[in-house]
């Protein structure tokens, strides 16, 4: 069972990327694959991110998944293929033993962070818990839900900014909340995709401004965070899921080349 010192072996950030949604094996192991060879190559501590189902949806027809235990397989066949933890979203308390099973990371959706019976079953297992800060939530106000899963008996605890609501329809990071949420002890992660998203469209599609997606990034490493969380796809526009906010697979080389020199700058 990996810990989080296990990614915060060396002097470099970490990532947690891969597609937002598991559509098939073929495509999950081809895009762990990639970011396997470009993280290898670039020494960077990586997780493949796959959400084995999607809960939260604009509308009923929208895309949820292929089928939990399906899509948990794949994900440990992605885990046991290429030597890698995986992490994915839980959204029930009864599904936090069962994706355990699988999992190395267990993912705590932000509009749930504040969601107590669901943080104390996840810090049960024993896997690192990811909580991702409500977009309605000021950065200190996210060491309640650090202490409730430090309470409940487990100190592998990550937090990941994704921005604040900003209007209706819009998000905005505010990079204080960095520095502020590691000041709690734990590794603090940047959600550079989720961040430029545009929800409650019209269409009840939610949007996004993918072309930000290297400035968001380059901020977080400047100002210190500890890791990147990116999804992508070979196609993001015919991903099924948060596509309109997605990195291009084929830009994630350059991307974090770049992001490295800025690492090794500071």
């Amino acid at each position: 069972m990996i810990t989080i010192n296990d990614l915060k072996n060396n002097d470099n950030f970490f990532l947690m990327a891969g597609p937002c949604v598991i559509e098939g094996e073929d495509m999950a192991l081809r895009i762990a694959e990639k970011v396997v060879g470009i993280t290898n190559k670039l020494n960077i501590p990586y997780v493949f991110k796959g959400s084995y189902r999607k809960a939260n949806r604009s509308r009923l027809d929208s895309f949820t998944g292929i089928g939990d235990e399906k899509a948990l397989k794949i994900l440990r066949k992605v885990s046991e293929t290429f030597d890698i933890p995986t992490v994915t979203d839980i959204h029930e308390t009864t599904e936090a033993a069962m994706a355990a099973e699988y999992v190395e990371v267990l993912q705590i959706p932000a509009f749930l962070c504040r969601q107590t019976d669901l943080l104390v079953a996840a810090a049960k297992t024993g896997k690192i818990v990811n909580i991702k800060k409500g977009q309605f939530l000021s950065p200190e106000a996210m060491k309640f839900a650090v202490q409730k899963v430090a309470d409940a008996g487990n100190n592998n605890i990550m937090i990941t900014e994704r921005g604040t609501t900003f209007g209706y329809t819009d998000l905005v990071v505010d990079y204080r909340g960095i520095p502020q949420m590691q000041q709690f002890g734990y590794p603090v992660i940047m959600d550079v995709t989720h961040s430029l998203q545009q929800p409650n469209q019209t269409s009840g599609v939610t949007g996004g401004l993918p072309a930000l997606i290297e400035t968001i990034a380059k901020a977080a490493i400047a100002v210190g965070a500890d890791g990147l969380f990116i999804e992508t796809h070979p196609e993001p526009s015919k991903a099924k899921s948060d596509g309109a906010n997605m990195l291009q697979l084929d830009l994630l080389e350059g991307l974090l080349t770049r992001l490295v020199r800025i690492r090794e700058a500071l």
